[in-house]
């Protein structure tokens, strides 16, 4: 049997498995990135991932470098302004607008946006600029056993890989995970999120806008301009039946319910390319580590999508376990090692898990008496500047 030896094997090619490998194979060590699904690279694919991800503040340097930025910055949108819009009275009235600006807490926007299926297509740019890493499309991880200095992992491709660490970056469901004989605990909803986008006549101005009305948050997020038009990606979280409802209207219905939910922020939505369906839930993984193993990701914790937190949360997963094996190299996978990461990594984990559950908590408000009592907790929060600073500030998580 043919067996290789890395310091890193990534289970997953998402766009944490692929930064993580590029972030460690930057750093010089050696990485076997593996996903049994080929990622889709072109928008005109049907399985194309029509979701988009906004990079913050403390994740760009992070992807600067891990060398993905350079990549990345001629197609990102920035986010300078996190906008707040209570819709909670009449249908498709505005009550409070809220705009937290980045100027004030500082001279770089709040983040950047990008459309997901271009980010793994830079990021295997990326990859194929790096001679440590290795990336195999179409094979998965099938086995796994840890000893004291490496962990054997079986490929489905028939090849053996001794690894120092095994990153399990393999999203909610983690074979990885499962493989370790790790639980989760999982928050649900009952909502689902309908994802596209759109143009529209107005510029956004790199303004993130997020609407609460019920069902949870409509939120608008910039895109590059492209052929003359103003683009944005959308997430419309509803109800469980509200949103199937939703999806099966005809094009000139779901126009309708869409413009009257936007609340013209940004005059008419034109739907530009096929709209999907995702389920929300919040999970966090009973551990984070296993013998010669730890989990990123949504392996770890996955979070509904406000407050851009979810990927973010992902990448300072990835730094932190590079920043301890950059300090100490010798110690790469070790269990001193993986109990320093989980450390420091848990208790942000779960702190941004429940931040992010009582904020959907709020969105999903149905009755008016809880509407009015959110539109009171948002006035609050933007009128008085030190919690408006404070509150930016958190959101950033700066490490």
């Amino acid at each position: 049997m043919k067996r290789l030896h890395t310091d890193i094997l990534v289970s997953g090619g998402g766009i944490a498995g692929l930064t993580a490998a590029c972030a460690f194979g930057a750093a010089g060590f050696t990485v076997i990135c593996v996903d049994p699904t080929p990622p889709v690279t072109e928008l005109e694919n049907p399985s194309a991932d029509l979701r988009s991800t906004a990079f913050l503040q403390p994740a760009r340097q992070t992807l600067i470098d891990a060398g993905i930025w350079q990549h990345l910055e001629p197609y990102a949108a920035p986010l300078q302004i996190m906008r707040l819009a209570d819709a909670g009275g009449a249908p498709g009235v505005i009550r409070k607008l809220a705009d937290f600006d980045a100027s004030e807490i500082s001279d770089l926007p709040f983040g950047w946006n990008l459309p997901n299926w271009l980010l793994r297509r830079e990021i295997l740019n990326r990859i194929a600029e790096l001679d440590t890493v290795e990336f195999r499309a179409g094979v998965a991880t099938t086995r796994m056993t840890p000893r004291l200095t490496e962990n054997l992992v079986m490929l489905s491709d028939g090849t053996q890989v001794a690894a120092r660490l095994v990153v399990g970056a393999d999203g909610r469901n983690s074979p990885v995970r499962e493989m370790l004989g790790i639980g989760v605990k999982t928050w649900r909803y009952g909502q689902k999120a309908l994802v596209f986008c759109v143009s529209h006549p107005r510029p956004h101005e790199n303004i993130s806008t997020e609407i609460h009305r019920s069902g949870g948050p409509f939120t608008l997020v910039p895109l590059p301009d492209s052929e003359g038009r103003y683009n944005s990606a959308v997430v419309w979280m509803e109800t469980g039946p509200n949103a199937t409802e939703l999806m099966a209207m005809g094009e000139s219905d779901f126009n309708t319910a869409l413009n009257l939910r936007a609340c013209d922020i940004l005059g008419p939505l034109t739907v530009q390319g096929d709209k999907r369906l995702w389920p929300i839930i919040a999970q966090r993984a009973d551990q984070m580590i296993g013998p010669r193993s730890a989990l990123v990701a949504e392996a770890a914790h996955v979070v509904p999508p406000i407050g851009a937190q979810g990927l973010n949360m992902s990448l300072a997963d990835i730094q932190t376990l590079l920043d301890l094996s950059v300090k100490n190299p010798t110690e790469v996978g070790n269990a001193t090692m993986l109990e320093r990461y989980a450390r420091k990594r848990w208790p942000d984990v779960t702190a941004r898990i429940n931040g992010v559950d009582l904020l959907n908590r709020a969105a999903i408000a149905q009755s008016e008496g809880l509407r009015d009592l959110r539109l009171k907790g948002l006035q609050i929060l933007y009128d008085i500047k030190p919690l408006r600073t404070t509150a930016m500030k958190a959101g950033l998580g700066a490490r």
